[in-house]
């Protein structure tokens, strides 16, 4: 009886040591595996600045940026501009005193990058951890998130812009994520291609719950390719200012001041690369030469806000997670979120207001949209956004 005891013991413990050895085996292959991920991100830095926000800033080599990881961009040569002038909006509309166009980087108040560099805002190991794939990291698209959006398509678009009102929404989880943006698309609704710009709220991604300005592009519906900022290879970085995935302050309160950006994308039709500029600063380009159905033109074009979350349509209860400003679009100037200023670039290179637009909110009970004209003196403002899991929406 003893000797059968004392045999299931030794045998209990050579599973219990065989255990450890399988679990040490695994840390070792994802502490590997973690190390090389951060490696092929973080690229060597000319300079670091540690940001009081916590954020390192890396100032990298322009020619050493993660865009010449692709394979289509090898030998590519950068252009730090346009080789056009894009036209400028004369338009003159009566705008709200207290609204502010703002592009300050709370990085800027403890250095800047030498000329020549890029500034990359560094990945973290946590960061890495807590993604769900390391290899797709920052790959995560929007694929179960739901909008309220100004559309208009039917054109060949090469170029939309929009002031974008800048706030810093509620998010629940570190798993979800808020956005307020401009997409510009192309190609089939399964496999579309896409490239955006905007303000983002993803604790998960960047270790807090700032408002950051963001880039994103697909060339399949989010599902294998693109990603956010610069954490794949492909869009190539000009602007030594700015850095992608930084935070921004100031950002708009309620009732009070209320602060925008303006972004716009525009193609360059003599060599086929959309440009990025937040208010009059070019921060770089997609080249045509990662793209597809964009090389020539997007058909259509979004303005509005995104959120992502498990907990949304149907799955109960519904995500707090908020849109814009938190507030329902009905709530206007100062309280909701806003893009004014819309304007779509033809191939006469000339910006207009879309001929014609639709609002749309997947979601009307917990976000909405609305496009507001407050008389013929004044064009249309889309106003959007709201606060998820409330009365409305249970």
């Amino acid at each position: 009886m003893e000797k059968r005891i004392t045999l299931r013991l030794l045998f209990v413990i050579a599973l219990l040591v065989l255990s450890s050895v399988d679990v040490e085996a695994k840390t070792r292959k994802i502490i590997s595996e973690v190390d090389r991920k951060l490696k092929l991100l973080n690229k060597p830095a000319v300079k670091s600045i540690k940001s009081e926000d916590g954020d390192i800033i890396d100032c990298v080599d322009i020619y050493k940026q993660p865009a010449f990881d692709h394979p289509a961009l090898k030998n590519h040569k950068i252009e730090m501009r346009p080789s056009i002038s894009f036209p400028s909006d004369t338009t003159i509309t009566a705008k709200n005193e207290s609204s502010r166009r703002v592009l300050s980087q709370i990085w800027h108040k403890s250095g800047s990058c030498p000329k020549g560099t890029i500034p990359i805002r560094r990945i973290t190991r946590q960061e890495l951890l807590r993604a769900a794939s390391i290899e797709h990291f920052g790959r995560e698209g929007p694929r179960s998130s739901f909008t309220s959006y100004l559309i208009t398509l039917g054109y060949s678009y090469v170029g939309a812009r929009g002031n974008i009102n800048i706030w810093n929404p509620r998010v629940q989880s570190p798993d979800e994520y808020t956005t307020a943006q401009i997409w510009l698309k192309s190609g089939p609704g399964d496999s579309f291609e896409s490239i955006e710009a905007g303000w983002m709220v993803n604790p998960k991604l960047f270790s807090d719950t700032q408002s950051r300005l963001f880039i994103r592009w697909t060339l399949d519906s989010y599902q294998k390719t693109g990603c956010i900022n610069l954490l794949c290879s492909g869009f190539v970085q000009t602007s030594q200012g700015i850095g992608i995935g930084s935070a921004i302050q100031p950002t708009s309160q309620s009732r009070g001041d209320q602060y925008e950006v303006d972004i716009q994308i525009n193609m360059d039709p003599n060599v086929r690369r959309w440009w990025l500029k937040f208010n009059d600063v070019v921060i770089g380009y997609w080249p045509f030469e990662i793209l597809t159905y964009m090389q020539q033109k997007a058909v259509l074009v979004q303005w509005g806000g995104d959120v992502y979350s498990k907990n949304v349509k149907r799955v109960k209860p519904h995500t707090t997670t908020a849109m814009g400003s938190g507030d329902y679009a009905s709530a206007l100037l100062g309280a909701a979120c806003y893009i004014n200023k819309l304007r779509i670039l033809d191939y006469s290179l000339q910006l207009k207001y879309p001929e014609w637009v639709h609002t749309d909110s997947e979601e009307p009970d917990c976000y909405s949209s609305l496009n507001y004209q407050k008389s013929l003196a004044f064009e249309p403002t889309l106003f959007f956004g709201g606060p998820g899991r409330g009365f409305f929406c249970p």
